[in-house]
């Protein structure tokens, strides 16, 4: 057995954007700048700063003119990207994806400046280029263990092996998505051994791979490869057309009763902007039919027993969860409600995903209404007869 362990991420070549805008929460600046007289001549940092308050206050429109502005006094990489988020946030998308390609182009050697390009990419089903830039991404495998792992034998780059490492990164939720490309590891007669967090461990059991709950520390065996889970699509090749069906555990049709998530974890850099107001959560609990899918709700279980509970359930209504990624991936009915710019793998519109074809999305018509993503859902259970009294 090997010990693992991760190379720390390359710093920086020029200043990263402080502008992954927070969602949610307000970003710390001075009072002087967001304060300034409209007399004052600010220079293009104060532009910057009072775009990114300006922002954090729900004003994109307000915020794109002032990083226009400031644009035009002094580019820089942090400016542009911040620009690029400012138009995805308003749907923008064609425009966001020129905007990080300039972004690129003015620090060529700052590798992780096309992970917001490639995100953008792959939203728009754009998977040959957005894949390859995606493995410019953060690897975060645990709290405590960060980078690209540093193991006696080479990443998988989609080739002939024997035995493979698959390593975990991200969120519960990724876990859920990328393992899907496990079974088809083992028709191609790989040995694979999956190493998942602990609360995924029984529901990962019928896989049928050697599986390894991850600790505070780890061991793995000697493999001829290992990967990342986010990267084995990279690896198969996926195109829009060719993502794997998502329904690899056990579920199905069938059925009574409404599952429902309105919130995701209060952790979650992007939670405040994926979840139902309380009032508006408390308002959907009282409708027919539905029962609490949070851990205190179905006490406290493992996935596995939330699996088993979603099992009994006609349909699961969630926000951008994990719990979204495991229906799908039991092939349950899923409908999910999403924020006007939400993440990557739901698409830029329309009421399905290529990762998940028969999930129902429910989009925001405008940032923060989610009163009108309610009413769709509630109109939609009536015309088909769900959770009727």
């Amino acid at each position: 057995m090997l010990r693992l362990a991760t190379s720390p991420p390359a710093r920086p070549s020029c200043r990263w954007p402080r502008a992954r805008l927070r969602r949610g929460g307000r970003t710390a600046i001075s009072r002087s700048v967001t304060d300034a007289p409209a007399s004052r001549t600010l220079s293009a940092p104060d532009l910057y700063d009072r775009a990114l308050a300006v922002a954090d206050q729900g004003r994109p429109e307000e915020a794109e003119g002032l990083l226009r502005t400031a644009l035009k006094v002094g580019q820089t990489p942090a400016m542009l990207v911040t620009l690029g988020v400012l138009l995805e946030q308003q749907r923008r998308f064609d425009e966001a994806r020129a905007v990080f390609r300039a972004a690129v182009a003015v620090a060529p050697d700052e590798p992780r400046l096309n992970l917001p390009l490639a995100i953008n990419l792959l939203r728009a089903g754009k998977y040959d280029e957005g894949l390859r830039l995606y493995e410019h991404r953060e690897v975060k495998i645990t709290a405590a263990m960060s980078g690209r792992p540093q193991l006696p034998y080479p990443e998988w780059t989609g080739g002939p092996v024997g035995s493979l490492l698959v390593l975990p990164e991200q969120g519960l939720g990724d876990e859920m998505m990328f393992n899907r490309y496990v079974p088809l590891l083992k028709a191609r007669g790989i040995e694979v051994t999956l190493l998942c967090r602990p609360q995924l461990a029984r529901l990962f059991a019928p896989l049928g791979v050697r599986l390894m709950p991850l600790g505070p520390k780890v061991d793995v065996p000697r493999c001829e490869a290992w990967t990342l889970a986010a990267s084995l699509p990279l690896q198969f090749g996926t195109t829009a057309s060719t993502v794997p069906d998502p329904a690899y555990l056990a579920g199905g049709a069938g059925g009574s009763g409404i599952g429902f998530v309105g919130a995701g974890s209060p952790g979650h850099t992007s939670n405040g902007i994926r979840s139902i107001p309380e009032d508006l959560i408390a308002e959907v609990r009282g409708w027919p039919g539905v029962v609490g899918l949070q851990p205190e709700e179905i006490g406290g279980v493992d996935f596995e027993g939330a699996r088993q509970v979603i099992e009994g359930l006609e349909l699961v209504l969630t926000v951008d969860t994990a719990v979204a990624h495991l229906a799908g991936a039991m092939g349950k009915p899923c409908w999910v409600m999403l924020a006007y710019a939400c993440d990557w793998r739901w698409g830029e519109r329309g009421p399905h995903s290529a990762w998940y074809p028969a999930a129902r999305l429910f989009r925001q018509p405008r940032p923060g209404d989610w009163a009108s993503v309610l009413a769709a859902v509630k109109a939609a259970l009536a015309a088909e007869g769900i959770g009727q009294p």
